[in-house]
């Protein structure tokens, strides 16, 4: 069966290569449906990505340092957790533990007997130094532990990766939370990195329901802006993305201040993910003051329906707006 993966030239014979902005990016060379069943079986993940909203660059410039080696220890994390049918952000979290170890790289060396891709100790039962400074059995044994602890899928990445570890320093896995996101798929070469429609162009969005919405709104671009506008040729803020969402089947609010306050799960604003909605308010401390919502679509742009005489257009997020509310708000999660 052949996979998309993001691999080294160490795998070759699953692999074709491709340059992308100086990034070594390997993908699978087949994209029939019928041979992606090991990727569709993986389950969509909202927390894939990176949590900061305009660490993109960031993550494309720490990938583009990584070696060939380090990209075999990606290739063989991604590889071992596909294989497992684990969710992309179990790739995430690995990535960013292994580089914050080791820099990626299987040491025969470490802090006492830390040995490994992710410094794993004898002395404490994670195996045997054979054991622990083989890539598979070190890349399944932290899968192994990542999976028994009971919040890891709705937790920070590095968080989750310090709870494996146990590290004196827990902060420091949070540094590669770019880099491991873009590796996985921000890069755009792999068009669907958690096999379940949820990522699109170059961005992740925020769940399979919001691809769907983000297509549906952007049919709707040219629109013109109409108070109490239900469609399908005149919009208001608030109803076009009910209609967006109904194409998900996900059903949300139809008033903005209603969709902010029990539209879905909160999450702080300048960590929104495309298909995520984002609001104004005449206080950005009181809900019920909310006037105006849009869908973020990544890369600092948003699309909405403005107001009378406008239309349904796309415009550029000013993060620092005193009226923007510190919280967005994802639907169906």
């Amino acid at each position: 069966m052949k996979i998309g993966l993001i691999v080294s030239a160490i795998i070759t014979a699953l692999i074709t290569v491709t340059i992308t902005s100086g990034v070594s990016t390997v993908i699978s060379g087949t994209t029939a449906q019928e041979e992606r069943v090991g990727l569709r079986s993986v389950s969509c993940n909202a927390a894939l990505g990176p949590w900061d909203s305009g660490s993109g660059d960031r993550g494309e410039q720490q990938a583009a340092k990584l070696t060939e080696e380090q990209m075999g220890t990606v290739a063989k994390i991604i590889e071992v957790g596909q294989r497992r049918e684990l969710p992309p952000l179990a790739w995430q979290i690995a990535i960013q533990a292994g580089m914050t170890e080791s820099g990626l790289r299987s040491l025969d060396h470490g802090d006492r007997d830390s040995l490994g891709i992710f410094q794993m100790r004898p002395s404490m039962g994670w195996g045997s130094p054979e054991e622990v400074t083989d890539p598979e059995y070190a890349v399944n044994k932290f899968y192994d532990v990542l999976q028994a602890l009971p919040d890891w899928e709705t937790t920070r990445p590095g968080d989750s990766a310090q709870a494996v570890e146990r590290s004196a320093f827990p902060d420091r896995y949070h540094n590669w939370e770019a880099m491991a996101a873009f590796l996985i798929g921000r890069s755009g070469e792999i068009p669907d990195p958690a096999g379940c429609g949820d990522s699109i162009g170059n961005y992740l969005v925020a769940s399979a329901a919001a691809a769907t919405a983000i297509d549906f709104t952007k049919e709707q671009l040219g629109e013109p802006y109409l108070w109490g506008g239900n469609g399908p040729d005149a919009w208001d803020c608030s109803g076009i993305l009910v209609k967006a969402f109904a194409k998900a089947g996900v059903a949300i609010p139809r008033v903005a201040n209603d969709q902010y306050l029990s539209g879905g799960a909160h999450l702080p604003v300048r960590e929104a993910q495309a298909g995520d909605l984002v609001f104004w308010a005449t206080d950005p401390n009181d809900p019920v003051t909310v006037h105006h919502v849009a869908m973020y679509l990544g890369n600092d742009e948003y699309i909405h329906a403005p107001q009378t005489g406008d239309v349904v257009k796309v415009s550029k997020m000013n993060w620092d707006y005193h009226e923007l509310m510190p919280q967005a708000v994802r639907p169906g999660v």
